[in-house]
């Protein structure tokens, strides 16, 4: 039987994990950054993305990633863990696993309607199964929407039902007491501002060394952001959580109001700028863009935030080239 969603914009919200990942495969597909694991779970597609969609994807990934390396680097190896929220077609695990890197918990959550695709994917791959399985000793225990095995799990589960995740986190044997990283890319958006405050609350409380990145949309209370607001609702999307979305500051209060010792952020023009001159000209020639405005105005209602609890990740930041007055975009 297939999951049901207890929404009605469920549906909607989960149709965007489909989207984001044919985005991410059309830039992977271009050479922006590599990623062999996602073709496994999204069918391939000529569609070519416009160039400021691949841009924008790359500065994306790349801005979640610099914050994921510093984790793991503050975090002295592999004692610690990596929680996916919302994680979709993700492949971060396996191109961890590719580079070397090992966690000692990584665990992925979703709606159950998309983890039951990932499940499936997985089970039907020879070369995902066995990156899990080279990291385990035990036998890797499936069902239609979950998996787990020693160091990896992924599991259907509504994010807004706070006793529902306990269970699932405490299924996947995490650790409350070592640090931990949560990753959310367009999630918290979508969900209710109350629901939101009782998640993010109850994550500052139970996590006492912890950061959280945060990907989705800022400046939402201007004429583009009105625009991207109502493309969304077109399709049923209701950006529930959108009044977080405002400016930097009301994303940084989101997380001060609930318990998070400190944080900060920055939009995706600031992100982009921090990247090295020689990977923003590397990028830069594989398309010219037609609207360099239209690429600048997407960058500007993005934004990643970074929020913590404890001291060991207080002075983790993306850092931002000052010197750089414009966004370099031919």
């Amino acid at each position: 039987m297939k999951p049901q969603c207890s929404h009605p914009c469920d549906e909607a919200v989960i149709a965007t994990n489909d989207d984001a990942s044919e985005c991410k495969r059309s830039a992977v597909r271009l050479g922006y950054w590599q990623d062999e694991y996602l073709g496994y779970f999204v069918k391939s597609s000529q569609e070519r993305k416009a160039p400021e969609i691949n841009r924008g994807y790359f500065a994306r990934v790349r801005g979640v990633e610099i914050v994921i390396e510093k984790f793991l680097q503050r975090s002295q190896g592999s004692a610690c863990q990596i929680v996916n929220l919302g994680c979709g077609f993700d492949t971060l695990y396996w191109r961890l696993r590719e580079s070397g890197h090992q966690v000692a918990n990584f665990i992925e959550l979703d709606f159950p309607t998309v983890t039951a695709k990932k499940c499936y994917a997985i089970k039907r791959n020879k070369r995902l199964l066995e990156k899990i399985h080279a990291a385990e000793d035990g036998e890797v225990r499936l069902s239609s929407t979950d998996l787990h095995a020693s160091n990896y799990h992924i599991m259907g589960v509504d994010l807004r039902n706070i006793d529902e995740l306990h269970s699932k986190l405490n299924q996947a044997e995490i650790d409350y007491s070592i640090p931990t990283i949560f990753l959310a890319e367009c999630v918290l958006v979508y969900i209710e501002s109350a629901n939101c405050a009782n998640l993010l609350k109850w994550l500052s409380g139970q996590f006492p060394t912890s950061v959280f990145v945060n990907y989705e949309q800022v400046n939402m209370n201007d004429r583009f952001g009105d625009v991207m607001l109502g493309n969304l609702r077109a399709r049923g999307c209701n950006l529930a959580g959108v009044e977080a979305c405002t400016s930097l500051e009301t994303q940084v209060a989101r997380f001060l109001d609930c318990g998070w010792h400190g944080a900060r952020a920055w939009d995706m023009v600031q992100v982009y700028q921090s990247l090295p001159n020689a990977e923003r000209q590397r990028i830069e020639r594989i398309e010219m863009l037609d609207e360099g405005e239209l690429l600048v105005q997407l960058f500007q209602h993005y934004c990643i935030t970074i929020a913590w609890v404890g001291e060991l990740f207080q002075d983790i930041e993306i850092t931002v080239e000052r010197r750089m007055s414009s966004l370099n975009i031919d």
